[in-house]
């Protein structure tokens, strides 16, 4: 099943690489796939307040999943996402290829989370479309994915490239660590880093109008602990580097954000 821990929403970067580096089992083969499994637990994230804050918010989480066979619905490490309902083209010991519908968990930005974006206005949670691919060989995975708000709430699309090595000292302990980028279309940018001639009568800041581009380099290290069959418990850290229009906007306060992941799961 999966050892999971938070959202893939890329604008909370570091909960999705939590969920997809703490995956502590292989894909079950055979018989096990046709039976259901479940993951029933919770975390917590520490993070920016807003993509670019120089403050910090701490939520808490569900870690609730099931799948059987290639479909798999509610937290899944794959797709990266607390909330998703997807499945898999082709599931083997090299790759992993698939497509989820997701939703957001956590609210990606709201006005009154800090006084620094009055005027700004909210920007809400929306369904995503994506497809994803991992391959791995031996130690190393390597992920990609695309994905594009069709929740019509003008969120973009957003690709992803992240570089896993995993190490695993024993059958209870798994660590990982690798760098990550993040691309996002002009829309993505104007939704999280621009600034529009109405924002910018009603707040403090000048007009942005961020194009599309790299935004996002950042690294991240994981640990899980498995005392048991059915226990799972972990946590993560990420370091990432806003680029270009991202790092650029007058939103931005800060261009390196951390984010903090710990979760304790149940498999069934």
């Amino acid at each position: 099943m999966l050892a999971s821990s938070a959202a893939r929403a890329d604008d909370t970067v570091g909960t999705s690489d939590a969920l997809y580096a703490l995956r502590l089992e292989d894909d079950a083969s055979g018989s096990e796939r046709d039976a259901w499994r479940f993951t029933l637990g919770a975390g917590v994230v520490s993070m920016p307040r807003f993509p670019g804050s120089n403050r910090r918010k701490t939520e808490g989480f569900p870690t609730i999943g099931a799948s059987r066979g290639n479909v798999f619905i509610g937290a899944n490490p794959d797709a990266g996402a607390l909330l998703s309902l997807g499945g898999y083209f082709v599931r083997n010991a090299d790759w992993r290829v698939g497509v989820a519908v997701t939703y957001d968990f956590i609210e990606p930005r709201d006005e009154s989370d800090d006084a620094h974006l009055r005027g700004l206005g909210d920007i809400d949670r929306t369904t995503h479309a994506e497809v994803f691919a991992i391959y791995t060989h031996d130690w190393a995975s390597l992920r990609g994915s695309v994905t594009s708000d069709i929740g019509g709430n003008s969120r973009g699309a957003v690709a992803t490239l992240d570089l896993t090595g995993r190490y695993q000292p024993d059958p209870r302990w798994v660590f990982t660590a690798g760098p990550g980028l993040s691309w996002g279309s002009s829309q993505y940018s104007r939704a999280y880093f621009g600034v529009t001639p109405q924002q910018s009568a009603n707040s403090v800041f000048p007009v942005h109008d961020p194009g599309s581009g790299l935004y996002n380099l950042r690294f991240s290290l994981a640990g899980a602990y498995r005392p048991t069959a059915h226990w799972n418990f972990g946590g993560a850290a990420t370091a990432a580097w806003l680029q270009g229009d991202a790092s650029d906007s007058p939103i931005t306060q800060k261009n390196n954000q951390m984010t903090y992941t710990f979760f304790a799961n149940y498999l069934f």
